[in-house]
């Protein structure tokens, strides 16, 4: 496995993603030190390298990526995976509003809390908050997946139109269109997999925990279906 190392002190992000673009061609695996919670960190990079952020990364790190792996060792600001259309974010700190924007595809998983809007117009692919997700996560959703393994907040699943949001702990209140429904077994043994994968611990009583939270209706906005009830 050939890697590098791009020391990002003193640089401008543009300069950075050049760098990494040009060595994501030689390269299987890339570290990124001193990133400083520098902005816009990787936009754009569609090659399916292996990348370290070594500390925290500002707004829309890994943003419109399309098949790398990255993983932040820090925090992350907002937007984190925004428009991504294949690969994997991982964050191990916390992360700002907005996590998982817009996802086509592929999976953003933040080990701890996260801000508001999280999963907002996503049209598939996973997120996985490790915390707590602040109000309006869900909103306009697509398509996909929402894990949320703390709490969520106010309106959750705001007229959503299609995917899933699985909460372990309380839900605030519920947004319009969306509703709560049971989880199947089948369900239970995917979310299992899927978060041991990813090295979360849950007991299988955590697991009974877990609320769905889907569509009332796909048309929302159109006729009786667009009325609360």
């Amino acid at each position: 496995m050939k890697e590098i190392k791009i020391n990002a002190a003193n640089k401008q992000p543009r300069e950075v993603n050049r760098a990494v673009k040009q060595a994501a061609k030689e390269n299987d695996r890339i570290i990124i030190e001193n990133p400083n919670s520098m902005h816009y960190l990787l936009a754009g990079l569609t090659e399916p390298v292996d990348i370290v952020i070594d500390g925290s990364a500002g707004y829309f790190a890994a943003t419109m990526i399309h098949g790398a792996r990255v993983h932040i060792n820090g925090n992350a600001g907002w937007f984190p995976g925004d428009n991504m259309t294949q690969g994997e974010v991982i964050v191990d700190g916390s992360a700002g509003d907005g996590v998982g924007q817009g996802i086509y595809n592929g999976t953003v998983v933040v080990k701890k809390d996260v801000g508001s809007r999280t999963g907002e117009i996503m049209k598939n692919g996973t997120v996985i908050i490790g915390g707590n997700s602040g109000f309006m996560s869900g909103r306009y959703m697509m398509g996909g997946q929402l894990i949320i393994l703390g709490d969520i907040s106010e309106d959750a699943g705001e007229s959503m139109i299609r995917g899933t949001i699985y909460v372990k702990g309380k839900i605030k209140s519920l947004g319009k269109n969306a509703m709560i429904e049971e989880l199947d077994k089948d369900e239970i043994e995917k979310l299992k997999e899927l978060l041991e994968n990813y090295e979360f611990t849950l007991t299988e009583e955590d697991y009974q925990k877990f609320q769905k939270i889907v569509p009332r209706s796909d048309r929302p906005f159109y006729g009786k279906d667009s009325e609360e009830g």
